[in-house]
């Protein structure tokens, strides 16, 4: 099933409304490498990993994976495993999945720019957790703990991301 994200910070899915953080950058169709924006785009919801240290799995339709300390996502958009899931320490510049903050607890990868990744076009666009002020992300989708669990439940499957 399919959720709208809106521009503004809601996200629209089975008749409800969450709200929902965004990109520093706004919300742009042509989504670049460290710009900030979260892509204007239908994305698939491709799996759901999770922090098993801190919860159980999610319920949800789709693959479920915990994710370990030596897990992280490669953002070097000059390194073969630009925008792929990589193993610690990694050569290229990435981000680690295994945060202290719990904004990782449970991430859904979300189908931008994988297949296959086209360098510079931007990566690591995840819905995940949000910060408790729902402060802006570096292009992700987020929601509050309970959302997330609430919409992935449900049987959420992709998101459009409108521009408004």
């Amino acid at each position: 099933m399919q959720a709208v994200v809106h521009a503004d910070g809601r996200l629209v899915f089975g008749g409800l409304t969450y709200r929902a953080a965004l990109g520093r950058g706004g919300v742009r169709a042509d989504k670049q490498e460290g710009d900030g924006a979260t892509p204007a785009a239908l994305l698939p919801l491709r799996r759901v990993l999770y922090r098993a240290d801190r919860g159980p799995p999610p319920s949800c339709a789709l693959a479920r994976e915990p994710i370990a300390p030596s897990d992280g996502w490669c953002d070097d958009a000059g390194h073969p495993d630009y925008n792929r899931m990589v193993s610690l320490p990694h050569p290229a510049r990435h981000e680690m999945l295994w945060r202290r903050d719990g904004l990782y607890d449970i991430i859904g990868v979300l189908g931008w720019n994988d297949s296959p990744p086209d360098r510079g076009r931007g990566s690591a666009i995840f819905l995940h957790v949000a910060t408790a002020d729902y402060a802006p992300t570096a292009g992700c989708v987020t929601l509050a703990a309970a959302d997330l669990r609430t919409v992935l439940a449900q049987g959420l499957t992709s998101l459009l991301v409108l521009a408004d």
